[in-house]
């Protein structure tokens, strides 16, 4: 969604209200890749490649058996080969999201090279990603969810694997910020029997059960239908929270002919939680379950459903038609209170902090609609493939915000002050934008070796921003070519380099101009023969400009020209045996804010806010294969290391580097019957992953959780 207005006022409230308001991210998914049957060519001087599909009608069981991908479309809409893909790109499969018991967004991308999560600690209402110092772009499909800053939180059992790309691309899925973008892919039906249940429970009263199966419904395996499905009941780990969920995900995938598929995808989700324990006074050092806000007004709930069709059609002799609908229709509102206080507990006589209540509700609907053709060929020892596509999104969408000032609370002894009573929005706004898009990819390869790739795209955006209290109205219009190029050259089979240019564009809010962002990186690949494995080493340059951000402690909004990112990122992924596989990640990031133009103080040469200058993470699993009544265990470990960061532009506030154990353990108890336990920070480390000014927020703690699962 593309709630630029909402994003600009919810600053200008901050600065009237001094709200103590922390908002980011989400995003997440999960696919499978698979290849499809080559064509031959009618005459000798054409030859017609061997069609290169990521299966998106899930065909194919393959991200369930592997931690290493192989193909990728996070580039674009054309599936391609990662190996020789001239950009960054990380899939983490539905084993890799299974063995670490990722069941939110933040989860499975912590291990992720140039990835920064968790850096709002105890806030709950949103996964809080970065890629390579920016917040990423959301996508479903190929179709455009928005900016993971303030959006829903996905259910990752919904995905089969989530591609992150990494870097700027607008010409791929279209308008996003420059550091990366993440696509979900959706579960659909594979046209054969499989199954799982599972019953899941551990830290925080956690109850949690889930199945995905799916079957043929004709002998000719012509019509296929999966049902996918999640029930949760659990607390948060502060005081009075709720962390409930109800999801439902039906598929029928219909296949007239060998050419031809049509797949139709409902889901529904259903969210009840809690935004926040209020945050922790400044100058103390409370446990993360003691709760500051209030029991009567604590509310955090997504109510959505979504409804998709995908079709596709191969015309023969290299041409084939994709195209990708969804419409969505989403409820979403919270309430808290916060602390808000910079003096916190600096003088141990007044026990007393400062509160405030924050409020959003808001309805939005979606439409999105890709259609594109696909044609391959060869001339000679010249590969050529080349994809023309239309994109359109049409997003509406109504809400308002609210906010007061609540009574203070005793730090030594709460005592809670019932709700906040009837308020009035000190803002309420309708937004309608509408994007509509003609995009071209081209890819030359020159003797299996040498591959050119070119994307160009255009978008027209009309936005419309009403102001409900006013009964004002701004307008805009916008059209913006972006573009990238990119070369790879495989020097052995084995080994491929690259460089590239790319370019983003973000949405801008009406009135005000897009922000724009480019990128220029070089890298590795290396994809052994002898076992399965990707190594990826790659360096970038990487600005946006235009940018506006809000921080604390007054929320002044702040146009930051220019933010300069270089880095380099090493990212891994290997099954060394069939019982041994690994996975590292490293990130560096040489931050600087080169230009600004913020009121009265200025902040040219400081880091942008919540960019670590390093991260690193390993994770192993090693499985001892059962002998006699034994089954197979499977022991699991893992670190991860995110150096310390600025919580504000001004650099003046800053965390702790820190690192956090995690490990796993699975037993099979007999054939497709397994135990597995999980344990997400060992040591219970406890660090301040954000203080905005007047309170401090803690990383999440220690969480156990057991499950048993049966599949066939």
């Amino acid at each position: 969604m593309y709630s630029s207005r909402y994003d600009r006022h919810a600053g200008h409230s901050f600065v009237r209200h001094r709200t103590a308001v922390l908002l980011a991210c989400t995003a997440l998914g999960t696919f499978a890749p698979s290849l499809a049957i080559a064509q031959d060519a009618g005459t000798e001087e054409t030859t017609v490649l061997q069609t290169i599909t990521v299966d998106g009608q899930g065909k194919s069981d393959a991200d369930s058996k592997t931690i290493v991908a192989t193909e990728t479309t996070a580039v674009g809409k054309m599936p391609g080969e990662i190996l020789t893909t001239p950009a960054t790109v990380s899939v983490i499969t539905s084993k890799e999201a299974e063995q670490r018991a990722a069941d939110t967004v933040e989860k499975i991308v912590q291990y992720t090279a140039g990835v920064i999560t968790d850096y709002y600690g105890s806030d709950d209402r949103y996964d809080y990603i970065k890629i390579r110092g920016f917040t990423p772009y959301s996508y479903r499909d190929g179709l455009a969810i928005g900016r993971t800053w303030s959006g829903i939180k996905e259910e990752p059992y919904a995905f089969e694997r989530l591609e992150v790309l990494k870097g700027a691309n607008s010409t791929g899925y279209g308008v996003s910020d420059p550091g990366g973008a993440i696509n979900y892919v959706t579960k659909t039906p594979r046209g054969e029997k499989f199954g799982e249940v599972y019953g899941t429970t551990g830290s925080f009263a956690h109850k949690e059960a889930g199945f995905d199966f799916g079957d043929n419904l004709t002998e000719d395996d012509t019509l296929s239908y999966r049902l996918t499905g999640k029930v949760q009941r659990a607390d948060g780990e502060y005081d009075f929270s709720e962390n409930d969920q109800n999801f439902i995900q039906g598929g029928v995938t219909w296949r007239p002919t060998d050419m031809t598929s049509v797949t139709f995808v409902f889901d529904h989700l259903d969210r009840d939680g809690t935004p926040s324990g209020g945050g922790h006074p400044l100058y103390t050092n409370f446990d993360r379950d003691r709760f500051f806000g209030e029991p009567d007004y604590n509310y955090d709930a997504t109510n959505r459903n979504s409804y998709t069709v995908m079709f596709d059609h191969n015309f023969g002799n290299g041409l084939t038609f994709n195209s990708t609908a969804r419409y969505s229709k989403s409820n979403t509102g919270f309430g808290y209170a916060y602390i808000w206080d910079a003096l916190g507990a600096a003088d141990p006589s007044d026990t007393l902090v400062d509160r405030s209540f924050f409020g959003s509700e808001r309805s939005s609907e979606q439409v999105a609609i890709d259609a594109n053709l696909l044609y391959e060929y060869q001339f000679d020892n010249v590969e050529s493939r080349t994809l023309v596509g239309v994109d359109f999104n049409n997003f509406d969408s109504e809400g308002a915000l609210y906010y007061t000032a609540a009574s203070q609370i005793d730090w030594t002894n709460p005592v809670y002050s019932g709700g906040s009573g009837v308020m009035s929005p000190y803002d309420s706004s309708r937004l309608e934008q509408s994007t509509k898009a003609l995009y071209l990819q081209q890819d030359l390869i020159f003797s299996d070796r040498f591959t050119a790739s070119l994307g160009l795209r255009n978008d027209w955006l009309d936005l419309e921003d009403t102001d409900l209290l006013a009964g004002s109205t701004e307008s805009g219009d916008h059209s913006e070519l972006s573009k990238r190029l990119g070369l790879s050259y495989k020097i052995t089979e084995e080994l491929a380099a690259y460089v590239s240019y790319a370019e983003s564009v973000a949405p801008p809010s009406a009135g005000n101009e897009p922000t724009y962002g480019t990128q220029y990186e070089a890298g590795l690949k290396y994809r052994p023969d002898a076992f399965p494995g990707l190594f990826t080493a790659s360096i970038y340059d990487l600005t946006l400009e235009n940018i506006t951000t809000y921080e604390a402690p007054l929320y002044l909004a702040a146009t930051v020209e220019k933010i300069r990112h270089r880095g380099l990122d090493l990212e891994a992924k290997v099954e060394v045996t069939s019982d041994i596989e690994m996975i590292a990640a490293y990130g560096y990031i040489d931050s600087k804010i080169v230009d600004t133009s913020t009121a009265g103080t200025s902040v040219d040469g400081n880091r942008f806010a919540q960019v670590p200058e390093h991260m690193a993470s390993l994770w192993g699993t090693y499985t001892l294969r059962g002998e006699g009544d034994r089954g197979d265990m499977t022991f699991g470990a893992g670190a991860r290391f995110i150096g310390s960061y600025y919580f504000d532009n001004a650099n003046t506030r800053k965390s702790d580097g820190a690192v956090v154990f995690d490990a796993s353990f699975s037993y099979a108890i007999k054939e497709n019957t397994t135990f597995q336990l999980n344990v997400s920070n060992i040591f219970d480390e406890k660090h301040i992953a954000n203080s905005d000014g007047g309170a401090y927020y803690y990383n999440p703690g220690r969480t156990v959780y057991a499950t048993i699962r049966q599949t066939w």
